[in-house]
């Protein structure tokens, strides 16, 4: 059980991480494809910044409302 555990959370260590790192890799693709300027991406990872210290400051609270299971929920199916 505890294998099945550490795998979950891993799982979701993972997904919730992967798109932050994915940017940089993948961006000068991207901008070519809708017409961005490369210089863009770091507009882009301010914005992610910004939200990742506002869920930040916000997840104790969250946490305690709806929980620890639909929080990990919630967020792998909004960073998919």
């Amino acid at each position: 059980m505890i294998n099945l555990l550490l795998a979950i959370i891993y799982l979701a260590f993972i997904s919730l991480g992967l798109p932050d790192a994915l940017l940089g890799s993948a961006w000068p693709t991207m901008s070519r494809d809708v017409g961005a300027q490369i210089s863009w991406a770091g507009g882009i990872s301010m914005v992610i910044s910004a939200g990742t210290i506002v869920s930040a400051l916000l997840s104790d609270r969250i946490t305690k409302q709806i929980g620890v299971g639909k929080v990990t929920s919630v967020s792998v199916a909004l960073t998919a």
